[in-house]
């Protein structure tokens, strides 16, 4: 895996060689580099593009994080370190491919930076009780149950990882976070897809996307949970790999 250095920390990084737009991968809440399962390098080959997926502090085996993330952690990783990558690793105007907080952090990304598209999978952008109480399950799975052994497997720090992530969300302060507002920003062409039964979230995210973003919206809903890419993973290649095409 490779490493680049952005304001004295490390994180690692897979480059996968293409033409075109490149793509830039952000990973959902608990994921990693690893934790895409490959879709990354599929997307690549599918559609000959340079795809970039990188692991953010506290996740897979990029550094820790120097302090506890707060209730801004998604906005700080769009306003900082993803166009740091985007300068570092020379991507232009590059393709945003987020998942869960991921696609997240690529909205509030894509509100700011020059894209030159969107993909959202099953993207937050507020806080619904559904969400919260499939996070608080969560943490009993971490606290009581094998999460906490399966995430070693895939983090350097998994105590990290997952507090990082779940303390958070379920911090009452974070009840008002609400992208919403900042979605009017957004002005490059999206692809949104959700599962029906996302025990994290409702359609209502990326119809806000839909209703608000000002670039072209396409919308893909699929029978399935939260990870659609490893749930449908023929369907969602595909889908992707198309409307990469028609962009």
């Amino acid at each position: 895996m490779n490493r680049v250095e952005i304001d004295g920390a490390a994180y690692e990084y897979e480059d996968v060689p293409g033409t075109g737009a490149p793509l830039l991968f952000l990973h959902e809440g608990l994921g990693s580099v690893g934790l895409w399962r490959g879709f990354h390098r599929r997307v690549a080959e599918a559609t000959g593009r340079r795809v970039v997926a990188y692991s953010r502090l506290g996740h897979g085996f990029s550094d820790l994080p120097p302090a506890k993330r707060t209730v801004r952690f998604m906005h700080e990783e769009a306003a900082s370190v993803v166009p740091a990558l985007v300068e570092a690793l020379d991507l232009g105007e590059p393709v945003l491919v987020g998942h869960s907080d991921g696609g997240s952090i690529a909205l509030l990304a894509a509100a700011d930076l020059p894209v030159s598209g969107l993909v959202v999978l099953a993207p937050h952008v507020l806080v619904e009780e559904i969400g919260l109480r499939a996070i608080e399950e969560a943490k009993r799975a971490f606290e009581s149950g094998d999460l906490a052994r399966r995430m070693a497997r895939h983090h350097s720090d998994a105590e990290v990882c997952f507090r990082n992530w779940n303390d958070v969300w379920l911090d009452p302060a974070f009840r008002e976070w609400d992208l919403r507002p900042e979605l009017a920003r957004i002005t490059c062409p999206v692809l949104g897809i959700q599962g029906d039964a996302d025990p994290y979230g409702t359609a209502v995210h990326v119809e806000a996307v839909r209703d608000a973003a000002r670039g072209d919206t396409d919308l893909l809903f699929l029978h399935g949970g939260h990870a659609p890419h490893l749930e449908r993973p023929a369907l969602v290649d595909a889908a992707v790999a198309g409307w990469l095409t028609d962009l």
